[in-house]
C-alpha cells in the first residue's frame, strides 16, 4: 500500500514535529458540512489499516452497515484512481483489523466505551492503536467527555482522531489562532487540523502541532473527489 500512504492525507503530519499523532494524544479534523470530513477521516482509517495497525471506528450517527458502505465507496474510488492490483487481500486486511462500534440515538458514555474497547482486547484479543471517533457533537459535549477520552487514550496507549463540525457564521476564535468548536477545548488536542475548501482544492491545514509553539505554513492540498493529497 505505498502507493497509498505517499498520498494519504496524513501526509499533513509530514509536517509536524513528531510526524504523527501518537499513542495517549487526541487529534481533531475540523470542517464545515459537506466539505468531507467522514471521507477524510476514513482515510486516516485506510492509512492506518494498510500500515497494518488495528482501529476502531465509533460512529455516533449512522449504523455498522452504512459505515461500512461509506469505507466500500472510498475505498471503490481509491482502487479507480491508484489501479489496486491485490484487491481481495486489501479487504481481508481492512476486515481483519478495523473494528466498527455505533452508538446511536445519544447512547454514547466513555465508561460504555471503556468497557467495549476491555471486552474487544480482553475477549476477540483485538487491541487497537488507533480510534476513530465520527459524529461527536462539539457544541453539546461537555469538556468532561474529551478529558474522559484523552484517558481512554492513554489507558489503551492509543490514538483518537476526532472530527468537530464548524460553521461559516462563526468566526470565533482564541488567542492562539483555534476557531470554533474547538476554541475552548485545545489544551486536550495534540494535533489540531482544518480542512477548508478553496478554488485551487480542498487544503488541510496544520493549526496545532503537540507542544510546538510555532506553527509554520503547514498545509496539503487535496483532491476534491478523492481527497487524497495532490503535493
Amino acid at each position: 500500500m505505498k502507493d497509498f500512504i505517499s498520498v494519504s492525507p496524513l501526509r499533513i503530519l509530514e509536517k509536524s514535529s513528531r510526524k504523527e499523532l501518537g499513542s495517549g494524544n487526541l487529534g481533531v479534523l475540523i470542517a464545515r458540512a459537506g466539505v468531507g470530513k467522514t471521507a477524510c477521516l476514513i482515510h486516516i482509517a485506510f492509512d492506518k489499516i494498510f500500515r497494518k495497525e488495528r482501529l476502531v471506528h465509533i460512529s455516533l450517527e449512522e449504523g455498522p452497515e452504512k459505515v461500512m458502505s461509506f469505507y466500500d465507496v472510498i475505498y471503490r474510488d481509491l482502487d479507480q484512481a491508484l489501479g489496486f492490483t491485490d484487491g481481495d487481500e486489501h479487504r481481508m486486511m481492512i476486515d481483519r483489523n478495523r473494528m466498527i462500534l455505533a452508538y446511536l440515538n445519544q447512547s454514547f458514555d466513555v465508561d460504555r466505551l471503556r468497557t467495549n474497547l476491555m471486552n474487544l482486547t480482553e475477549n476477540l484479543e483485538f487491541r487497537p492503536n488507533a480510534l476513530i471517533v465520527d459524529g461527536l457533537d462539539f457544541e453539546k459535549a461537555e469538556r468532561i467527555i474529551f478529558e474522559g477520552l484523552r484517558g481512554i487514550a492513554g489507558e489503551f496507549q492509543l490514538e483518537i482522531w476526532l472530527s468537530a463540525l464548524s460553521h461559516r457564521h462563526v468566526t470565533q476564535t482564541n488567542e492562539r489562532g483555534i476557531p470554533y468548536p474547538c476554541h475552548k477545548l485545545d489544551d486536550l488536542f495534540s494535533l489540531i487540523i482544518q480542512l477548508q475548501p478553496e478554488p485551487t482544492g480542498v487544503f488541510l491545514r496544520l493549526l496545532k502541532d503537540h507542544d510546538n509553539p510555532t506553527i509554520s505554513d503547514a498545509s496539503v492540498r487535496l483532491d476534491p473527489n478523492t481527497f487524497l493529497a495532490l503535493d
